[in-house]
């Protein structure tokens, strides 16, 4: 599985030999793309027909992230998402919380001279300067549907009858209406 921001991204990842996407569209947390989820899955879906998951909102044991990042998921909501190009130029959506705690007003970070994006702890701005996913943390909108730290074989689960629940909805007759 690839994530991809883009059209242009998801058929390169396909190109490469990506079995599946991870469309991360506008609204997910840290570097998303710019395009609705509805039209990003709408259009890959048009080409493309292999295993395709949708970004976000979910926080598992199993996830290789800290247990307060997790907790700082489940705790906020969409009004905890601040978005900004300042920690790497590009901009991406990050939580409130660690924003702070680095000692920067969210209200004044557009005011700021982005720094460069650095994969490593060299390179952008100076060894003081926050770094994104180690010290600012990505997160998106959906984190208010976040309701707890849940393992993934409970969340799949949950999807399963979700999903067997609303076929049988759909599968009910429709009662004919009666004139008034």
């Amino acid at each position: 599985m690839h994530d991809i921001i883009s059209l242009e991204h998801a058929h390169k990842a396909i190109a490469k030999g990506a079995d599946g996407l991870i469309a991360v569209a506008a609204g997910a947390g840290g570097h998303a793309g710019t395009l609705s989820p509805f039209a990003l899955i709408e259009e890959i879906r048009a080409w493309f027909e292999g295993p395709l998951a949708l970004s976000g909102a979910i926080a598992t044991p199993e996830a290789n992230a800290s247990g307060s990042y997790k907790e700082a998921i489940v705790a906020g909501s969409a009004d905890d998402i601040v978005t900004t190009n300042y920690f790497t130029g590009i901009n991406g959506n990050y939580l409130r919380g660690p924003i702070l705690a680095a000692g920067l007003d969210p209200k004044t970070l557009s005011d700021l001279a982005p720094l460069k994006l650095s994969l490593g702890d060299e390179g952008a701005g100076s060894a003081d300067d926050p770094k994104p996913w180690r010290d600012i943390w990505g997160a998106g909108q959906g984190i208010g549907a976040v309701k707890s730290i849940a393992s993934v074989e409970t969340l799949v689960a949950r999807l399963n009858a979700e999903y067997r629940e609303a076929l049988g909805i759909l599968s009910r007759p429709v009662a004919a209406a009666t004139p008034p």
